[in-house]
């Protein structure tokens, strides 16, 4: 009998772990068209994609079970509070200006030319995402259902924080064009988007689109970083993007640590009028793969952009450092280096 029991524990591990490895978030395999085209890319070596420099993913002689135990005890990590949020009615938001309302953490919609472009949106907490990231009181305050008709969805990479299952899912009828890197239109397939609607992108590859009055263009860019949301590690690509409408023109900054594609971007596109910067989820154990203060403080020096908005804090807590610290970072640095900082509390209309 005591083995009886143990060989149908055994057999309900298994089917629950196979129920759950087919969930629909985890994705399904490349398929051969696209896996090919992948292959061919320049930045694919030796079995995954690669950075344009090394970067290990830890830095130091640490692993990451001992650079998670670390994280576990940071001070001050997750505010005690509800933290200062404001909910907009984005479906009556202007149309003759442009404007950034941010959610949070990495997800924003932004107005360029009188399009509206929806970055990494992550506006749901199911599973299994509300196993692996908690939000802040007071932060988790819009859904898809809030959201207007997006002209544009961008994404930077397939990370848990930046590509969600549940989000997209419901964002569906109201998206007309998607924007991403190698790969990761695999999952948004997967997720029944038209493949029609779908411009999957290498770094430097530009979509372009006439507009009535002006050219629209989306560039896909590097980042240092990488990908890994299942088992293997870099099968698709991470990217950050500069939308151009016209003349003016939003860096899209997505993820990764400090190089010298900042000054790349300057000689290549000019002053941009706006530049989303990632600034939270740091550390010294993994500063190849997000921007330490005073790397985020060398790329906007770098970039020179005319105005500045930091992301990736202020919802989730990744990193040890006190939920506050990239607040502060950020106002230091713009009052030190006289940066025009837009930096606004969850959910307000800024207009740039």
């Amino acid at each position: 009998m005591k083995t009886l029991i143990i060989i149908l524990a055994v057999l309900l591990l298994i089917t629950a772990v196979v129920a759950v490895l087919n969930h629909p978030c985890f994705g399904r395999r490349i398929g051969k068209e696209r896996k090919a085209r992948i292959e061919a890319s320049p930045n694919w070596r030796n079995g995954q994609f690669q950075n344009q420099i090394p970067t290990p993913q830890l830095t130091g002689n640490t692993n990451w079970f001992s650079a998670m135990r670390k994280m576990m005890k940071g001070e001050n990590r997750v505010p005690k509070e509800p933290i200062r949020a404001v909910k907009t009615d984005l479906k009556s938001l202007p149309t003759d200006r442009d404007w950034l309302v941010w959610f949070g953490h990495s997800s924003y919609l932004f107005q360029l030319g009188g399009k509206r472009f929806l970055v990494d949106p992550l506006l749901k907490m199911e599973f299994p995402v509300s196993v692996m990231l908690h939000p802040f009181k007071g932060t988790d305050i819009y859904s898809p259902d809030d959201m207007p008709e997006i002209d544009y969805l961008i994404i930077t990479h397939e990370h848990w924080d930046h590509l969600d299952y549940a989000t997209l899912r419901d964002l569906r009828g109201k998206v007309r064009h998607v924007v991403c890197p190698l790969g990761v239109a695999e999952y948004l397939e997967y997720w029944k988007y038209d493949k029609n609607i779908i411009t999957e992108m290498d770094w430097y590859e530009t979509f372009n689109s006439q507009l009535s009055t002006l050219n629209l263009a989306i560039t896909c860019l590097p980042t240092r970083h990488f990908s890994n949301r299942m088992f293997k590690r870099d099968q698709t690509l991470w990217a950050s993007f500069m939308v151009e409408v016209g003349e003016r023109k939003v860096y899209v900054g997505g993820d990764g640590g400090y190089d010298d594609r900042f000054k790349q971007i300057r000689e290549q596109f000019g002053q941009v009028d706006l530049a989303m910067m990632e600034n939270g989820q740091y550390n010294e154990n993994w500063d190849n793969i997000h921007l330490m203060p005073a790397d985020l403080e060398q790329a906007i020096l770098d970039l020179q952009a005319k105005q500045v908005f930091t992301v990736h804090h202020d919802k989730f807590s990744l990193a040890p450092h006190a939920w506050t610290e990239p607040d502060f970072v950020a106002q230091a640095l713009a009052e030190r280096d006289s940066i025009r900082l837009l930096d606004q509390a969850i959910g307000t209309v800024m207009y740039f």
